[in-house]
């Protein structure tokens, strides 16, 4: 993919992109494995900042929600298995984390974007939330997420599907 034209957000209807990544603990997840039941996939730009760490939190917190509706979340971006690892320890996560170091599942959900800070421009993740339902078409596209509140409300659109 080129770093000049991002590729096209996945939207509502839409067959979600398939993707196996390696995860926090060493195990790949495959995206078509998890047919049959919802799945929420959230990329975040990294791991042990202030608003990665508290959405991180978040999907925690309410993680018995997410498995009651059998629903699976994954928090996805480029830092690395071990890095992931450490982030899971550090805050006592339960969310599964996936590591797309090279930023190929970034690319073809629509989310590996140019951005800009302190007048510098630089390729990143947009932080967005995408809600697979259980036939692997995307239900609700969350594209520039706010931190507060999101995972509540992730949770009342499964509860919706």
């Amino acid at each position: 993919m080129s770093d000049t034209m991002p590729s096209p957000r996945p939207e509502p209807g839409q067959p979600a992109p398939d993707f196996a990544l390696p995860r926090d603990g060493g195990e790949e997840v495959r995206l078509s494995k998890h047919l049959g039941a919802p799945v929420v996939l959230y990329f975040y730009p990294r791991d042990d900042t202030s608003g990665c760490t508290r959405e991180a939190q978040g999907f925690t917190e309410l993680g018995s929600d997410f498995e009651l509706l059998g629903a699976r979340v994954f928090g996805v971006s480029k830092d690395t298995v071990a890095k992931h690892e450490k982030f899971r320890d550090k805050y006592g996560l339960r969310v599964t984390l996936l590591s797309d170091a090279e930023s190929d599942v970034c690319e073809r959900y629509g989310v590996w974007v140019e951005k800009k800070m302190y007048g510098k421009t630089f390729m990143g993740i947009a932080r967005s939330t995408f809600l697979i339902d259980a036939q692997g078409r995307i239900a609700r596209v969350w594209p520039r997420v706010k931190v507060e509140g999101h995972a509540a409300e992730v949770l009342d659109a499964v509860r919706a599907l």
